[in-house]
């Protein structure tokens, strides 16, 4: 990854014709280029909105808290991922929790975040209910939840995980559900294919994934199948819950080596890094580790402020990474564990503060920029959206590859305004 390391493909620049509101040049004017907003997704799970928007009802965490909580997420990530797993969404056939969804989605949107849907189709918390319906009955709900997913949620997120863990779908056993029957009587690309079908006709113009935890060569084939099957996958998803310790930049870059060559978009769509004791290495799934405690030490937090830097430098220095999202938040999450970049207590963890050092610093751009004699300047830095700015005027604009100029209009601030 050494022909990466100096992010030259995360940045832009454009030539800048700016003007006023009548139309005239901003001649010799000293404009502030004040970034904004990352074309990267920077992401984390977004769960705790969801008891946020509710009223904070039976999640154990006063408003307060989880307001503070909320204020310190939105000060890292512009991208989050929202529940939907079925047996939680729509408990009861017919009654799914799509108001509650809906009013998170829409207040994560006014602040500008990103959002992806998880998971529309998968074979773990599925819902039980569907249990009584034979095949071909279930697959035609699937079908229909998807439909309806997709299109009602169409505007507030447009990309979804559409079907999650097929590597290990039609062979799971550890509990019959509705899911594998129908991955069995399919098969995997062709499960595949009806999912993705579905969600396309749902929203033709929504960021499709297909998501992972198996990163072998068992993965490699699926997507290679599915792509010579038509399967529009908009971008591959590779989770990479390392509770058993970090993977390492050899595993990383080897990851990556066995994916690109699709020349589809990467996004890391789970990713967890503790800072306590390891998981032991003999659990085979996960979710079998169930303990009441398990603390975050001091060695542990710098631990995992070393091993996230690493893997954070590592993917956003890979041209087709285009997403990374860090799956619990807060500490004592999903299985108990300390994985979270702050505590219980919504103190930041060391963690935080690095991502923090270079998602809004080392790879973020504020600086001045000077217009010639016919308001022209130059404008470089990381791709995002931007405000240019004096004291008195305002515009905006967005740095992204393929825009060699563009004009701004720069505006009157008034005082009602205020400053953002």
């Amino acid at each position: 990854m050494k022909k990466y390391e100096n992010f030259a493909h995360r940045r832009a620049n454009s030539v800048l014709r700016v003007t006023d509101e009548q139309g005239n040049p901003l001649a010799r004017t000293k404009l502030r280029l004040r970034q904004t907003r990352h074309e990267f997704l920077f992401g984390c799970g977004a769960f705790d909105f969801l008891a946020y928007t509710e009223g904070a009802k039976d999640c154990g965490k006063t408003r307060a808290s989880l307001e503070e909580r909320i204020q310190k997420w939105l000060a890292l990530y512009n991208y989050g991922t929202l529940p939907f797993y079925w047996g939680r969404f729509e408990p009861e056939e017919g009654k799914p929790e799509t108001l509650s969804l809906k009013n998170t989605a829409a207040a994560l949107k006014k602040h500008g975040v990103t959002l992806k849907g998880h998971p529309l189709c998968w074979h773990t918390v599925c819902a039980d209910w569907l249990m009584n319906y034979d095949n071909s009955t279930i697959l035609e709900k699937q079908l229909q939840r998807i439909r309806r997913e997709v299109s009602g949620f169409a505007g507030l997120i447009d990309m979804w995980d559409v079907i999650n863990e097929v590597v290990i779908m039609p062979v799971f056993d550890k509990y019959d559900n509705a899911v594998t029957r129908i991955c069995r009587d399919l098969g995997r690309v062709g499960m595949v294919k009806q999912m993705f079908a579905a969600a396309k006709s749902a929203n033709p113009d929504a960021q499709l994934l297909i998501n992972d935890f198996n990163t072998t060569v068992s993965y490699e084939i699926l997507i290679d199948g599915c792509l010579n099957a038509g399967v529009p996958i908009s971008a591959i998803g590779i989770q990479s819950h390392q509770h058993q310790g970090y993977w390492g930049a050899e595993k990383l870059e080897e990851v990556l080596e066995r994916y690109e060559h699709f020349g589809l978009p990467i996004h890391f769509t789970e990713n967890t890094l503790i800072s306590g004791e390891l998981m032991p290495p003999e659990i085979e799934d996960l979710n079998d580790f169930q303990v009441s405690d398990w603390p975050s030490t001091p060695e542990g937090e710098e631990r995992q402020m070393r091993q996230t830097e690493e893997m954070y430098r590592i993917l956003f220095a890979h041209p087709q990474v285009q997403a990374i999202t860090g799956w619990d938040f807060a500490d004592g999450a999903w299985l108990n564990a300390p994985s979270g970049v702050i505590r219980k207590d919504n103190s930041a963890k060391p963690v935080y503060d690095r991502l923090l050092q270079l998602i809004r610093g080392e790879w973020w751009t504020d600086c001045e920029i000077c217009t010639d004699d016919n308001g022209i300047a130059e404008a470089e830095g990381f791709k995002g959206d931007y405000i240019l700015e004096t004291p008195q005027k305002r515009g905006t604009l967005k740095l992204t590859s393929g825009v060699p100029e563009m004009q701004v209009t720069v505006s009157e601030i008034h005082s009602s305004r205020g400053l953002t």
